[in-house]
């Protein structure tokens, strides 16, 4: 069929990956698929299999950041990784690094902090919260570690803004497992890096 229907195809994976950044940033949405299928609805594209990819829609979000809250969104965002950071400081034994759309610079008002821990005794962490009085949710988050898909212990905290930050425990080994970069992956070192700037 050549190359305009793939054109057109792209297009509309453009235009939902801006409105699907557009419903992040001012719907409160966190959920990247939730809010891709939004925005194909809102665009009349209910059946498409052409989804952008979650860092398409991240890019879109940082220039719509960009664009319509640069006033606001950095102050929103020095407010998150400071609350990220403190946390970290408190959790320092366990090795703690930050992930997804605060450490990436997308998150918003709505956005939750994630934390990730390393320790093989994850009733340590437990313990370490329970003895610190911190208040917290107690579950579960399916991750991959070393080629498999494992449940590890998670605990989410609620902090004083409101903000939730979840904090997920992994086994030791899953810290060399290569898969942390700079970019996804921030220590406290980092972090504090990051508020310098």
């Amino acid at each position: 069929m050549g190359k305009v229907p793939a054109q057109r195809r792209d297009l509309m994976r453009e235009q939902i990956a801006h409105q699907a950044a557009k419903l992040m940033a001012e719907g409160g949405i966190s959920d990247h698929a939730m809010a891709k299928r939004k925005a194909a609805r809102q665009l009349g594209a209910t059946d498409t299999q052409h989804l952008p990819g979650n860092q398409e829609v991240d890019e879109a979000l940082h220039s719509y950041r960009v664009l319509f809250q640069q006033d606001s969104h950095p102050a929103i965002l020095y407010q998150l990784r400071e609350e990220a950071l403190a946390t970290m400081r408190l959790l320092q034994q366990f090795q703690p690094y930050l992930t997804g759309s605060v450490l990436a610079g997308t998150a918003g008002e709505a956005s939750d902090i994630n934390i990730m821990l390393f320790s093989d005794d994850a009733k340590a962490v437990l313990l370490f919260l329970l003895k610190h009085e911190m208040q917290f949710d107690d579950g579960e988050w399916r991750v991959r570690v070393g080629g498999h898909e494992v449940n590890v212990p998670s605990y989410t905290l609620s902090g004083e803004s409101g903000t939730l930050t979840h904090i997920i425990v992994l086994p030791e080994n899953a810290r060399h497992s290569g898969s942390r970069h700079p970019e996804t992956h921030a220590d406290i070192a980092a972090v504090e890096v990051l508020l310098a700037g």
